[in-house]
C-alpha cells in the first residue's frame, strides 16, 4: 500500500480489536452471532458505538425509526454530507461482520481522516441502519426504507416477531432508552452514499482479487403463502377425503420449482420458512404457511416471475384454499458511475486489485439509490459463507476496505 496519509492512518489492529468486541455481544457457538435488531443486545451494541465515537468528537443523533447517526462536522456545513455506514443487527445464526463490519469500517475511516489531520468541505455522516436483516421483524431494511421515503414510517408498527412483540413497541422501547441521544428528523438528501459491506460470495476470493467495486443490487420480491385445510385423524381419515395442507404446500412448492426454473441459474428462488398447524405427527395439518424469496437483476424477469406467484400456487391446489400476500417489492438497482469511479481509483491508489461485480444480496443501500449517487464496497469473504458463524474476512481485508473507504470519503467530501 503508498503512502498516503489516510490509507496509512488506518490501524488493522484497531479496526480488528472492535470488530471483535462487537462479536461478544450475541456471541453464539462457532464464533457467530445473533444479535438481532431492537433487542438489548442491539442497545449495547448502539452504546459500544458511541463509546469509541465520541471521543473522537463525532456528534450523534438518532431519527424516529431508531437508525443512528454520527457527524463529522467539515469546513462547510450547508453543503449536503456525505452519508456512510451499514447496519449492526444479525441473522439469528449470523457471523461476526455481515453489516456491523460496514459501521466499524466507516468509524475507522473518519478517525483515519481525522488523526491525519486532514479536514473535509462537506460533512460526513456515519450510520447504523435499523432493523436490515429482517431476522426479527420482516421484512429488511426499514430504516433505511423510511429514511428515504420508499415506506411511511408507521408502515411496520404492527408487525410481529415470533414471541409476539410488535415493531412499534420495541422501537419505542429503544429510542426511550436512548433518550440522551438527540434527535433528528427522518430523512435529508445527502451528497453521495457508500456503503461498505462483505461481499457474501466467492467471487473476489476465487479470483484473488482484493475490492469488489459494486455495480447495482439485483431486485427482490418476498411472498407469504397460507394453505387453509382441514384437521383430521392421521389413523382413520382416507387419503382421498383429506384436505391437507401440507401436502398442497407441498405441490404448490413444486409447482414454484418449475415456474422459476432458470437454465442460466441466475433467477434466486427460496422457500427459508416453513409453519405447519396443528404440528402434531399424527394429525392432519389445517394450516401451512411458507416464505417465498424471488429475486433476479431484470426487472421484467422479476415482475412477471412473481407476478405469476400466486395462479401457480392457486392451480397447485387439489382440496385446500390459498392466500398469496406479497410483503416486499424492490427493483433492481445500479449504482452511480461517479461513485463507483471514486472506489476504482482508490482501491487502485492503494495497490489494490478491483473488480466491477453486482451483488446478489439487498443491501439499505439499494433504497438510497433514488436520493442521490449511491454505491457499495466489498471485501472478500472466505469459501462465499455468510448468514452463518462461519463468516469470515480477515484483519487485513477489513483493513483494506476501510482504507479505501477512506480516500473514496475524503475525495467526495472535498468535491
Amino acid at each position: 500500500m503508498t503512502q498516503e496519509p489516510v490509507g496509512m492512518q488506518v490501524s488493522e489492529q484497531r479496526h480488528w480489536d472492535r470488530l471483535m468486541q462487537m462479536a461478544r455481544l450475541g456471541a453464539i457457538p462457532g464464533d457467530g452471532v445473533n444479535r438481532a435488531a431492537l433487542t438489548d443486545l442491539d442497545h449495547q451494541a448502539r452504546r459500544l458505538l458511541l463509546s469509541w465515537a465520541l471521543p473522537l468528537g463525532l456528534a450523534p443523533s438518532v431519527d424516529a425509526l431508531g437508525n443512528l447517526f454520527l457527524r463529522h462536522e467539515g469546513t462547510d456545513p450547508s453543503l449536503p454530507a456525505i452519508l456512510t455506514g451499514s447496519h449492526m443487527d444479525s441473522q439469528p445464526k449470523g457471523g461476526r461482520f455481515d453489516g456491523i463490519w460496514g459501521v466499524l469500517a466507516a468509524l475507522e475511516a473518519v478517525q483515519a481522516i481525522r488523526e491525519a489531520g486532514l479536514t473535509t468541505k462537506r460533512s460526513i455522516e456515519i450510520v447504523a441502519w435499523t432493523n436490515e436483516e429482517g431476522g426479527r421483524f420482516a421484512p429488511g431494511c426499514m430504516g433505511s426504507m423510511a429514511f428515504s421515503g420508499f415506506r411511511p414510517p408507521e408502515t411496520w408498527d404492527e408487525v410481529q416477531d415470533r414471541d409476539g412483540m410488535r415493531f412499534g413497541e420495541e422501537l419505542a422501547r429503544l429510542l426511550a432508552a436512548e433518550a440522551d441521544i438527540p434527535r433528528r428528523p427522518l430523512g435529508f438528501t445527502p451528497f453521495a452514499y457508500v456503503e461498505p459491506h462483505i461481499e457474501q460470495g466467492p467471487l473476489l476470493e476465487a479470483e484473488g482479487l482484493d475490492i469488489g467495486v459494486v455495480t447495482g443490487i439485483q431486485g427482490s420480491r418476498w411472498f407469504v403463502v397460507e394453505i387453509a385445510g382441514k384437521t383430521d385423524h392421521a389413523g382413520t381419515a382416507p387419503l382421498s377425503l383429506r384436505q391437507d395442507a401440507v401436502q398442497d404446500m407441498v405441490r404448490a412448492i413444486a409447482a414454484l420449482n418449475a415456474l422459476t426454473a432458470d437454465p442460466e441459474d441466475v433467477l434466486r428462488f427460496t422457500v427459508g420458512r416453513v409453519e405447519v398447524f396443528p404440528n402434531s405427527s399424527n394429525t392432519v395439518a389445517d394450516l401451512a404457511r411458507f416464505s417465498i424469496d424471488l429475486r433476479h437483476p431484470d426487472a421484467a424477469v422479476l415482475t412477471a416471475r412473481g407476478d405469476a406467484v400466486a395462479a401457480t400456487v392457486e392451480a397447485a391446489m387439489t382440496k385446500c384454499r390459498a392466500t398469496v400476500t406479497e410483503t416486499f417489492h424492490a427493483l433492481p438497482a445500479r449504482f452511480d458511475p461517479m461513485v463507483q469511479d471514486a472506489i476504482e481509483a482508490a482501491s487502485r491508489e492503494l495497490g489494490l486489485k478491483p473488480k466491477r461485480m453486482p451483488s446478489g444480496a439487498f443491501h439499505d443501500a439499494q433504497f438510497l439509490v433514488p436520493l442521490c449517487p449511491t454505491g457499495m464496497i466489498f471485501i472478500p469473504s472466505r469459501g462465499g459463507i455468510s448468514h452463518h458463524p462461519a463468516e469470515y474476512s480477515s484483519p487485513a481485508q477489513v483493513a483494506q476496505g476501510a482504507a479505501v473507504l477512506a480516500r473514496v470519503l475524503r475525495r467526495l467530501a472535498d468535491s
